[in-house]
């Protein structure tokens, strides 16, 4: 949700290497007047590495394939036939190359010649060692607090930009791109002039490709994050909110808990409570006919379970996610919120996970997390500044593999048109740089190298899952070996004791010597130790 991330900040900032959306080389007023975005890669210095055979500067082949009747509209949004309003040439990359000026491999893809293939695994976020947990939210903090080299975020229109209207691009940091991304794909359409706006657009959301979006989304995040830090092997945990019963990530050791001081806060012992968040007043916006401007606007907000109970009566339940696989159907109908039987509309939230039908009254599985999370997450153009947005997303993502697995469906299951704008099989995704197509992400995350750890076979899952015991394991074993040497002590005391005292006592009291003493303390054995009565109840019987 976002438009296309970002031209350019200031027009006079040196190229820098970047990864996708609006490529600082590329946010020129040369660039931009000529609308040609081909940069050179720095390994050969030509244009798309041409020179070395990793790809050509191309003509951009836009979808001209009808789309459906909820944008009556033509050449009113900058979105429109991506990325033409900006740019008509970029670049094509060849082989596994990838990126806009060719300089990366494709998605599961690493090596000098992008030949070699790498699988990595997406894990349950209560998996994690508390040295991950602290890795993790450390590297999200990073983003957070570190202005990106590679973008800027777009603060007015294509018709302003000719105008010359205002300040037209601004830095933002690793992680509020991708906040401002997703505010600009799922933004309304401005018409011109103050409150001037279609609301019953979005080229992420509501349609077919809100899975391979966000899919996408999420593979370019965890790149961004491995650029940041230099970790190659980071991969994005899940929170698997199957049965919850609340917010059992919203701890101070994971994504923050509620301030004691304001329930709709973060933690002050949480790193999120330092937070602002951007791109999060999309009412605003609209009534001033204005793009975000990615200023701050207040801290990251979040008061889970104290939300609408009429929307959403709580978290989904593995009743519901199962029968929401078990829909064969990718979509249906007009392949909008209406649609029935739906297993992209009944996964994103707005078909009844009971009965598959669509325009449900209660909001369900993807949507009601937003929801129940009552805060900033709760706005779909500003949810991504909740980091919490990133784990959920990460599940709704395993649930669509375990339907592509279980399905298998034809390429021709994805619409080639019809479907709302944004959403046609051969539109290229907003607002991506390199370009990319949904049906390029309607395919298994295997294709795409990564997998999720839940999906693994079960001798893989167990090793998987040890961490945190093992973890657990290790900080207890000196105080286990102390509390055995402690224990064999005592062991060895009492037996010396034991010895002493037997010495001591004679073998039998002179009692037992006489005949008619010898048996006065001894019962029969049939007689047993533990008289029963009526009155007494084993554990069982008083469960």
């Amino acid at each position: 949700m976002w438009r296309w991330t970002l031209l350019a900040l200031a027009l006079s900032s040196s190229p820098c290497p970047s990864h996708q959306q609006f490529p600082r080389a590329c946010a020129t007023r040369e660039a931009l007047s000529s609308r040609e975005c081909c940069p050179p890669w720095e390994g050969d210095g030509s244009a798309c590495g041409a020179s070395t055979g990793r790809g050509f500067c191309h003509d951009v082949e836009a979808s001209d394939r009808p789309d459906g009747p909820q944008y009556p509209f033509s050449g009113r949004d900058d979105r429109e036939r991506w990325p033409l309003a900006f740019y008509n040439r970029t670049c094509q990359c060849a082989g596994n190359y990838m990126g806009f000026s060719c300089a990366d491999c494709k998605f599961g893809y690493v090596g000098a010649g992008c030949s070699e293939r790498r699988e990595s695994l997406r894990r349950n976020a209560f998996h994690l060692t508390t040295a991950e947990k602290q890795k993790f939210l450390s590297y999200l903090n990073l983003a957070k607090t570190t202005v990106s080299r590679d973008y800027v975020v777009l603060t007015r229109t294509r018709e302003e930009l000719e105008n010359g209207t205002g300040a037209a691009f601004a830095d933002a940091s690793v992680y509020d791109v991708f906040v401002w991304m997703h505010y600009y794909v799922s933004r309304d359409a401005l018409l011109g002039g103050p409150a001037n706006v279609w609301a019953d657009v979005d080229f992420a959301h509501w349609a077919p490709a809100f899975l391979p979006w966000h899919r996408l989304y999420l593979l370019h995040w965890e790149r961004a994050i491995r650029r940041v830090t230099g970790d190659q092997g980071f991969t994005m945990p899940y929170w698997d909110w199957r049965d919850a019963q609340g917010c059992d990530v919203c701890t101070d050791q994971l994504m923050g808990g509620q301030s004691p001081r304001d329930p709709t806060l973060i933690s002050p012992a949480s790193i999120f409570s330092s937070w602002k968040v951007i791109c999060s007043q999309a009412q605003d916006y609209n009534s001033r006919g204005v793009l975000c401007n990615a200023t701050e606007e207040g801290p990251l907000r979040r008061n889970p379970g104290n939300h609408n109970r009429n929307v959403v009566a709580r978290l989904p339940t593995s009743e519901e996610v199962e029968f929401t696989l078990s829909l064969p159907d990718y979509d249906t109908g007009a392949m909008d919120r209406t649609a029935n039987m739906s297993f992209r509309n009944t996964l994103e939230g707005f078909g009844d996970p009971q009965t598959g039908q669509g325009s449900s009254s209660r909001m369900g599985m993807h949507a009601s997390l937003h929801v129940f999370m009552n805060g900033s997450m709760s706005s779909v153009q500003g949810s991504a500044n909740d980091p919490i947005f990133l784990l959920h997303h990460a599940f709704v993502d395993s649930i669509y593999e375990q339907w592509l697995r279980r399905h298998r469906p034809s390429p021709s299951q994805y619409p080639e048109s019809n479907a709302p704008i944004g959403h046609n099989r051969d539109y290229h995704m907003v607002p991506f740089f390199p370009l990319h197509r949904n049906r390029e992400y309607f395919v298994s995350s295997k294709e795409l190298g990564y997998e999720y750890s839940y999906l693994l076979d079960t001798n893989q899952r167990i090793s998987e899952s040890m961490g945190p015991y093992l973890e657990l394991l290790q900080e207890a074993w000196p105080w286990m070996l102390l509390a055995g040497i402690l224990g064999a002590g005592v062991v060895l005391v009492t037996v010396r004791l034991h010895r002493r005292f037997s010495a001591r006592v004679p073998r039998t009291w002179p009692w037992q010597r006489q005949g008619k003493w010898r048996n006065m303390f001894h019962l029969p054995e049939r007689q047993p130790l533990i008289v029963e009565s009526s009155d007494f109840k084993s554990y069982q019987t008083a469960i």
